[in-house]
Parts: C-alpha cells; structure tokens; sequence
C-alpha cells in the first residue's frame, strides 16, 4: 500500500490525534506527491544508496559524505582567523558609534558604560602559498590553509546560543524543524545498510567549564519521518543506548522478539496508515543491526599506531575530540552519510586568554590528523568537512580590561568558517570585515548560503528541495532561501 493509498485509509481517530501537529500525518504520507515535483530515475544517483527520493540528486554531486565540526559557543574569529594588526594602537579606546551603527547588543554587555578594544594578544603568520594569516594557536590546522577554503564574511540575525544555533543546524531560530543531517538522509537516502546515515558525537572540552546545553532537536527530523533524525553516540557504556540486550536475552530471543513485535506494527500500519508505523519497524530492524556493527565502529583497536600517532595522545580516550574525529573516519569509510561532531565551550566572555587556547588545543591537531587521513586514504576528494560555529565575537571587551586578560560578547554580524575536501577550491579566501572584525565589507555570507552551499555540494538543489508540512513547502534554507557561494567551489 502506497503512501497516498495509506492516507485514504486513516481513520478517523488517528487523523484527529495528529491534526494538533499541522496535519502532520498528512505531510509524512504526502512525501511531496505534486506534479512538478514527480519522481524520476536521477543519472547522478549513486548505484549503492537505498532510500531517498528518487529524483535526487538534481546535479553530480562532489561530495558523498561530510563531517561537521561544530564549535558550540562561538570562537573568537579575531582571535583566530580575522587578523586585526592594527587593533593594537586602539587598545581600551572606545568602539566608534560609527563602526556599532545601533546594531543591538546581548543583555551581558548593553549595560556597559563603554565598550573598550581588546586586541586579540596572540600572533599571527602567514601560512601556505596565499600567505594566509592563522593564529599562532592553530599551528596544526595553519598547516591545511592550502587545502582549505576559509570564509571571514559569515552573518546571522540570532544572538544568543540556542536560537543561533538552532538556525544554522536547522534552518530556522525556532525549534521544530529538520537538521541538515536529516534533510540529506532523506533526500539521498543511505550508503550503508548496518549504521545510520546521520551519527552525532558531542566531545569532552577542556576550556571554559560552563557550557550552553545541546538539544537533540539539533539533529533531530522535526517534520521529517523520525527515521532519518541523527543517532547520537556516548563516550560511556553502549555507545548507543539500549545497545546491549539485557540479562537473559540472546540474539536469538531478540530476533524472535523483533519479527513477533514487527508482525503487531505491521497490522497497526495496515489498519491505520501511520507512515511513522514502518518508521518504528525500521529503526528496530536498524537497531538490532547496530549491535554489531557499532562495536565495531567504536573499537579503535585495528587502528595502526602511527595514526593514532597523527590524531595525539588523547585519541585514545572515548569522547575526547580527537577520538570523535578519528570516529568519523571509520564512519566515512562504512558509508555514513553525515557525521556532526559537536564542541562545546567556545563561549569566552571572559577570561579568554586563560580558556581559549585549552580549546584549540583540544580540537587543533585531531583537525589537521582528519584532513590528513582523509587525505592519505584518498577520501577527501569525495568527502566535505566543515568548520565552525554559531556566531563570532566582539572587539570590545565585556568585563574588565587589561593587557593580559580580556573577555568578549556574542557577535551575530560576522564570522569565520572554513570548508575543505570534496568539491572545494583550495587556498581561497573569501569575504572581508572592517578593522573592527564588527561589519562584513566584502561578499557576505548567511548562514543560508553555507547550507545551500553544502546542499549544492552534495548534489541538491536547496530550491527545489521541499517537504510539504503546515501549509508550506519547507526548506532547509528557510522561506528566503539561499545562495551557493561558487567563489569557494573548485
């Protein structure tokens, strides 16, 4: 029985119990059923997915699969990319009017009697062919600025954590939506059969202790069918929740189990139409699956020495970022589709020079060692990894100021992400900001465009990549939609 057919079929109690979502069960069953968007055989679609539309991709993709490494908190791009020398002469001089231009300000700082220049107290060098200024606190990743493609003009309307992040995992400040994660697993369906296509870490850190919680709305499918929400994994225990069959159940009971409770939902399913029904019966199927193949994944123990040697002393340690990174490795390698390493900590409002450099330390090195291991197994060229966070920072100092110690605000107005691998011009810089590191001056970037950038990557077309669901036909990159950035593409 088809979706449409299922749809007729819902009773009457079913359909009222799910009107108070937005008619959700009938977006779920619809799966964007309109004429102009009828499903046709793509000739980019690789021969190994099962699932996803199949009218994806739109175009050749360059990229596979990706990796997300996510600073959670917002790094300091003053203090890591966006070179400011001459900030040095305006040490503790008020920020100008001119350069604010009334923007607003987060409750922590808008009491300020003023807003005094705190220089970023690292040196910078220029690294790689273009002479691409890296601060001395990312002397591994400095290394990679000739295969990677950093982005200065990145903005965004949110300024504070949760809606901030929220918008770039989800297209939309409000929680509710699908996660880019899901959206590509529901799109291109999966390369493997035994994992998820979207696995989530959240890695320890090592900086400032307080840290803005994650949600697993993050990576959670919102509208989308809950079988293509992220699957996140633990530094402790299962690696998955419930992984392990409990005392005096077998694999044998538990496949017994599963055929019997399948055998009730598919009843259930037939009777009421409820796509979330096959949704359940598969993520069950795809649970006892894991069992074997998450072991698996998460021992490193096959792993030769000298690239546990790349990834640094701490590799060994479950949830450590360097762990996560070598993690997302093995997941590139066994055909996941999107791997989110999230990063928390990043939020220095104050005491910046005491917590900062313990971040980079964690999250430095394991960078360099993915691109390189990616790059060794020949992986990176059919594989996009992403950097960066929520917001940036601002110039003035929130708190007090002195030489050695500084704090800083969020700042919505821009900030630094860089993109490597698959389908990415090499060595570029893009986008410029004033000498504040306050306003874009030079090709801005939204947070839109990155993910219709990374979309377009992957072989959609963010436009035409709709689901229906209250009424509108969502997208990733919101109502506005978004611009592929082709100055950062090969």
């Amino acid at each position: 029985m088809n979706a449409k057919e299922r749809m007729i079929r819902l009773n009457r109690r079913s359909l009222f119990s799910q009107s108070a979502a937005g008619l959700g069960a009938a977006a779920l069953a619809s799966l964007d059923t309109r004429a102009d968007a009828a499903p046709k055989v793509s000739d980019y679609r690789s021969p190994t997915a099962k699932g996803g539309l199949p009218q994806l991709p739109h175009h050749e993709p360059q990229a596979k699969r990706a990796i997300y490494l996510f600073m959670s908190g917002a790094p300091s791009q003053m203090d890591l990319w966006d070179h400011k020398p001459s900030m040095a002469d305006w040490f503790d001089k008020d920020l100008p009017d001119s350069i604010r231009q009334g923007q607003r300000l987060t409750t922590m700082t808008s009491g300020q009697a003023r807003f005094p220049i705190a220089p970023s107290i690292y040196d910078f060098s220029p690294h790689g062919e273009n002479g691409t200024m890296v601060s001395e606190l990312l002397p591994h990743t400095a290394k990679h600025v000739d295969e990677i493609a950093l982005i200065k003009s990145m903005h965004t309307e949110a300024i504070n954590h949760d809606p901030a992040i929220t918008y770039i995992c989800t297209g939309d400040q409000l929680p509710g939506k699908a996660s880019l994660g899901s959206w590509l697993s529901y799109g291109l369906g999966t390369e493997n059969e035994n994992l998820p296509d979207f696995l989530v870490m959240t890695a320890s850190w090592t900086g400032r202790k307080e840290a803005q919680a994650l949600y697993n709305r993050l990576w959670g499918s919102g509208f989308l069918p809950s079988k293509y929400q992220g699957v996140a994994l633990r530094s402790a225990g299962d690696p998955v929740l419930y992984l392990s069959n409990p005392k005096g159940v077998d694999s044998k009971l538990r496949r017994e189990m599963l055929d019997s409770l399948a055998r009730l939902n598919r009843v259930t399913a037939e009777s009421i139409g409820d796509p979330e029904t096959d949704a359940r019966i598969a993520q069950y199927e795809m649970a006892f699956r894991m069992q074997t193949s998450v072991p698996d994944l998460a021992n490193i123990n096959d792993e030769p020495q000298y690239i546990l040697d790349m990834y640094g002393d701490d590799v060994t340690t479950p949830g450590t970022f360097a762990n996560c990174c070598l993690m997302a490795r093995r997941m590139a390698e066994r055909g996941v589709r999107f791997t989110q390493i999230f990063h928390r900590g990043w939020d220095q409002h104050g005491n910046l020079p005491k917590d900062l450099p313990n971040q980079c330390k964690d999250i430095d090195r394991p960078c360099s060692a993915l691109l390189q291991d990616l790059s060794q197994r020949g992986m990176i060229d059919d594989t996009l990894v992403v950097w960066g966070g929520e917001f940036g920072r601002t110039m003035y100092c929130q708190g007090s100021l002195t030489k050695t110690n500084y704090g800083r605000d969020h700042h919505p107005k821009c900030f630094s992400v860089w993109l490597a691998g698959a389908g990415i011009r090499r060595g570029v810089v893009h986008g410029a900001t004033d000498e504040f590191s306050y306003n874009v001056t030079e090709n801005p970037v939204h947070i839109r465009d990155l993910n219709a950038t990374i979309l377009h990557l992957m072989g959609i077309d963010s436009d035409r990549f709709t689901y229906a669901f209250k009424g509108l036909d969502q997208r990733l990159t919101g109502v506005e939609g978004g611009d592929v950035v082709h100055q950062v593409l090969a």
